[in-house]
């Protein structure tokens, strides 16, 4: 009689199964960041909607502000139509966000592209709020981890207490008092901002001032995020082996607790992201700096609806993206969790 064989599978349970899963692992997470990207595109239409609506309810319009004085009606009734502005609105919005996905964000009320004016100020804005993020993202985690190392310690109290004074202190307020301090009372850096030739500011000590003013509150609000962060990543098992096997503090803060605390740091780094392209505005007014606030002031002073929302719609778009990076490093994060 012929015996019968039977093979026996000589990997460990699973192994065949975990590349057959790979694919259908990597096909839901595109699905999911399809969904994600989806959405906050959605949410960006919202947003330039409500920025089109919200520009009509001001009082004047472009053709009041562009115009010379003692215009007559005729003539501005002649501007509006030849800036579009006796069209109904929902008409305007459609053909200006229709033509959004082309790079052409329309024709500002005194003639000139708007793609043109941004191309010029929105770099500089965002090496103010890149700088910005990267000075808080850096003193944010450091203040984080070094608090974390010794809950309840002095330096734990000490950043705890600086952490919650600047972060509640707005923009302006500290642009202010950086600009007492450091320029009218020392001299050490210029007050304000000259343009050099390209049209970015001609010293790098120019954009100090400016850096700090947006970093010192975001700063505050992060280390608090990543302090406690850390707090609820202490309590994990593998934090209190790590604490059990005698490893030093920093060592478990860094190698155990924050891996663990990257998907809540990601979404605070991520949200303070808009507050820093929103300061931004503010800090560049305050200190004449080349960037979209400029453009953005002269604007609202026009009524300018295809300015406003060009500027709206590039930051939105920067924010949105860091957003979606952030939502992506979550959901990798959470999934990769066993």
């Amino acid at each position: 009689m012929a015996r019968e064989v039977t093979s026996v599978p000589s990997g460990p349970p699973g192994a065949a199964a975990a590349p057959a899963a790979a694919p259908a692992r990597a096909a839901a997470f595109a699905l999911r960041a399809t969904a994600l990207l989806a959405r906050r595109a959605l949410l960006l239409a919202v947003l330039l909607a409500v920025v089109f609506a919200g520009v009509e309810l001001l009082p004047g319009d472009a053709a009041l502000a562009v115009a010379g004085h003692g215009e007559s009606a005729a003539g501005l009734d002649r501007q509006r139509h030849l800036l579009g502005l006796d069209r109904p609105l929902p008409e305007r919005f459609l053909d200006w966000i229709t033509s959004l996905p082309t790079g052409d964000l329309g024709t500002s009320a005194r003639g000139e592209p708007v793609t043109g004016l941004l191309s010029a100020s929105f770099p500089n804005t965002l090496v103010l709020s890149g700088t910005a993020f990267a000075l808080t993202l850096l003193l944010s985690l450091t203040l984080g981890c070094r608090a974390a190392a010794r809950p309840g310690g002095p330096a734990d109290r000490t950043i705890g207490v600086l952490a919650t004074a600047t972060l509640a202190l707005p923009e302006f307020v500290v642009a202010v008092g950086l600009l007492l301090l450091l320029s009218l009372w020392t001299g050490w850096l210029p007050p304000t901002t000259l343009t050099g030739a390209n049209g970015s500011p001609a010293d790098w000590r120019m954009l100090v001032l400016p850096v700090l003013a947006l970093t010192v509150p975001q700063a505050g609000w992060n280390t608090r995020l990543v302090r406690a962060a850390l707090a609820d990543q202490a309590t994990a098992p593998h934090v209190e082996a790590a604490v059990l096997d005698g490893l030093s503090p920093h060592r478990v803060v860094l190698l155990h607790a924050l891996p663990g605390a990257l998907p809540a740091i990601a979404t605070g780094l991520a949200t303070s992201t808009g507050m820093l392209l929103g300061g931004a505005v503010v800090v560049e007014t305050l200190f004449n700096y080349p960037g979209v606030g400029m453009v953005l002031a002269g604007a609202v002073a026009d009524r300018d609806t295809s300015v406003i929302a060009g500027v709206v719609a590039c930051t939105a778009a920067a924010i949105t993206l860091v957003l979606f990076l952030a939502d992506l490093v979550r959901d990798r994060t959470v999934g990769a969790r066993p």
